[in-house]
């Protein structure tokens, strides 16, 4: 049997399988799932245990139990490469056992063995799969100069098969300040989280192009990549001056905001009302205590009502900040900033109920007169952002119920809303629909 012999135990993790399984016992310990959610795609670190490695596990506590067989798509450090390559190695050597290759897949690449023998961002994700996955196969795959948008085909190639997953191995930014890899690294997930490309840097990412690639597909399909964390060197070794980044994700197959209701509805209304409490000095809540998940950028619409009757309504049109700190802002303004109302007392508490809307990124309507424009909307599907100059104004889908399926009625009370003339239309005016998923007590 041709086996790769493992060059980087004692140096990325232990050599002893007692002591690798006693590290990876500590991070299983350490990490949860969380949810009932299993993906078929991750990104995970490939750097040293000590520094990503209970980060990496994190990953694939995510990824699919039953999966047969796992492509590795990642970068070649040493060799020279143009495009993707894989080996004619039957296993590769780790110190829990070998990890066996799909020879029948593998074939399908160029092969080029030469490129495997000291590269660390294959191996360091093997004893990994061999401990999650003790019998699934492995295939391989080194990419150097190639377009990310080949790894999105072939993974869409392979997906088919719904015992196949994917790793993509990468670590984030490399060498930089902490203070200004935190910004770099929080500016990647977000184009990560967002399917964003556009001026996605190869420096951002030693693995840019399988990030990419993965990227591109979950854009294609309508899937979303789903924070699991972010960190750094510098958490580890406390030295701040020259920090490599690290992140995690998993690809859930749908929208941010519905995973987000499916998973997470109840600490979603939990943080609001506790936002409120606090503003009535009933106490404070840790927000460090929540998953990663809140951590990306969201945008919300805080809802409040006593029996039945608005009692106060504030929120984001647009993604700026952690969803968390969206819901913790918007929460609070609501219940005593709304201008429409007095300050939310403390006797109305018991009485509130609170409702949320996560708006989807908005899209902008190209349109040469308000007809076209109309024509773009659905109504009850779609809210609307309008701007023109210092006038801006925005309904939720919600506000659909006012006014039916009357368009021109819909738009014209927006145009009031933002200062506008109900027949108010310009060369400049912009417009952007969204939809929203809602919550509610």
């Amino acid at each position: 049997m041709k086996i790769k012999k493992n060059t980087i135990a004692g140096k990325f993790y232990p050599s002893h399988k007692k002591e690798l399984l006693a590290l990876l016992d500590d991070f299983y310990s350490k990490t949860s799932v969380g949810i009932g959610y299993f993906s078929r795609a991750v990104i995970v670190p490939h750097a040293g245990y000590i520094f990503s490695g209970e980060l990496a596990l994190q990953g694939y506590r995510y990824l699919n139990p039953n999966s047969e067989r796992i492509f590795i798509f990642a970068p070649s450090h040493y060799a020279r490469l143009y495009g993707c390559v894989s080996c004619s190695f039957e296993a590769f050597e780790t110190p829990l056992g070998n990890c066996s290759v799909d020879d029948e897949l593998a074939k399908n690449f160029v092969i080029n063995d030469e490129a495997f023998q000291n590269e660390h961002s294959i191996d360091v994700q093997l004893p990994f799969i061999k401990y999650f996955f003790p019998n699934a196969k492995i295939i391989p795959v080194l990419y150097g100069c190639e377009d990310y948008k080949n790894i999105a085909e072939l993974i869409k190639k392979y997906w088919t098969d719904k015992n196949t997953s994917f790793v993509i191995s990468s670590d984030l930014s490399h060498f930089y300040p902490e203070r200004e890899a935190v910004k770099i690294d929080t500016y990647t997930a977000q184009m990560i989280e967002t399917c964003n490309l556009k001026n996605f840097d190869a420096e951002q990412a030693c693995g840019a192009v399988g990030i990419c690639g993965i990227v591109e597909f979950a854009k294609v399909f309508n899937y979303s990549l789903i924070r699991l964390g972010l960190t750094n060197s510098a958490k580890r070794t406390g030295d701040s001056s020259k920090v490599v980044g690290y992140g995690s994700w998993f690809l859930y197959e749908g929208d941010y905001a519905d995973y987000l209701k499916k998973y997470y509805s109840v600490q979603i209304l939990d943080i609001c009302k506790k936002s409120i409490s606090s503003g009535l000095q009933l106490g404070d809540f840790e927000i460090n205590s929540y998953p990663s998940v809140f951590e990306e950028a969201g945008a919300s619409f805080v809802t409040l009502k006593i029996d039945g009757e608005l009692r106060g309504c504030m929120g984001s049109a647009i993604a700026h900040r952690p969803f968390i700190l969206d819901l913790i802002e918007n929460s609070h303004s609501a219940a005593f900033k709304d201008p429409r109302f007095e300050p939310l007392s403390i006797d109305e508490l018991d009485f509130l109920k609170i409702s949320v809307s996560i708006l989807s990124v908005p899209y902008k309507i190209v349109f040469s007169n308000e007809s076209e424009l109309l024509k773009n909307l659905t109504p009850f599907v779609d809210g609307l952002i309008i701007r023109d100059g210092e006038y801006q104004a925005v309904y939720l889908p919600a506000v659909w119920e006012y006014f039916g399926d009357n368009k021109k009625e819909f738009l014209k009370s927006l145009k009031l809303k933002a200062g506008m003339s109900e027949d108010y239309f310009s060369d400049t005016m912009q417009a952007f629909k969204f939809k929203t998923v809602e919550i509610s007590q």
